[in-house]
């Protein structure tokens, strides 16, 4: 196992947000340049909510953008705590609601089966993805990975589909939405920017705690810090 990141600090979330959106349109842009189509991973969560606002205002080609969720509560868009529904009112606004958006969540049957049609919805992006933001719970979870579900194992397999899914043991951080849709350790790992976004000194506290060595099982962020030391870990307070 590498070196864990080190914690990136700024003065405030907006400052952290305006300099995050600056990396994520360099990103987008040059992938454009290069191959005319760039693909995002963006996370659910209150604390992104003002980076994809100042994102979403960039003078960004968006209708060559795609953009997924990096996982999804097994819910509809017109459900509480749908994070399809948060990004539409944060991020798909204005100009970037011109992008194309590949959601996670649909009306098949099963758990199993919403994740093997996302999957293959996500498999016909452009990747690997040109950007990633994923947050970070106090249970020490990033995206639907949580600690001791059944599916994590399936979840962080090198082998793994780009989509799985997740039945995370009910808590304080689950809720009742225990059943989660979520991209894969593979689909997020080779990203060309991944970013992780904190905010608040418990936040802060946890990220000291599990970017230090233990069991990936108990802490599944663990699995991105070492594959990606190279990842912007931000805070702010």
């Amino acid at each position: 196992m590498g070196s864990s990141p080190a914690l990136i600090e700024f003065s405030s979330p907006s400052a952290t947000a305006a300099r995050l959106a600056d990396l994520m349109q360099c990103a987008i842009e040059r992938a454009i340049a290069a191959q005319g189509l760039a693909s995002i991973a963006l996370s659910g969560g209150a604390t992104p909510s003002l980076l994809y606002r100042a994102l979403a205002a960039r003078g960004i080609d968006w209708p060559n953008v795609a953009a997924t969720l990096v996982d999804e509560r097994f819910v509809p868009p017109s459900a509480s705590g749908s994070n399809e529904a948060f990004l539409r009112s944060t991020f798909l606004q204005g100009a970037a609601g011109r992008s194309r958006f590949v959601g996670l969540w649909s009306e098949a049957g099963s758990l199993e089966g919403a994740a093997a049609e996302a999957d293959a919805r996500v498999r016909s992006l452009v990747r690997p993805f040109d950007a990633v933001v994923l947050g970070m719970g106090l249970d020490g979870h990033t995206a639907s990975w949580f600690p001791q579900a059944d599916g994590l194992n399936a979840a962080l397999a090198a082998d793994a589909p780009l989509v799985v899914p997740v039945r995370a043991k009910k808590s304080e951080v689950t809720g009742d939405h225990t059943e989660r849709l979520t991209l894969s350790l593979r689909a997020v790992a080779d990203a060309r920017l991944v970013i992780l976004l904190l905010a608040g000194a418990e936040k802060r506290a946890a990220f000291e705690k599990f970017s230090g060595a233990g069991p990936v099982e108990e802490a599944p962020v663990r699995a991105i810090l070492a594959v990606r030391p190279d990842l912007w870990a931000c805070w702010a307070p």
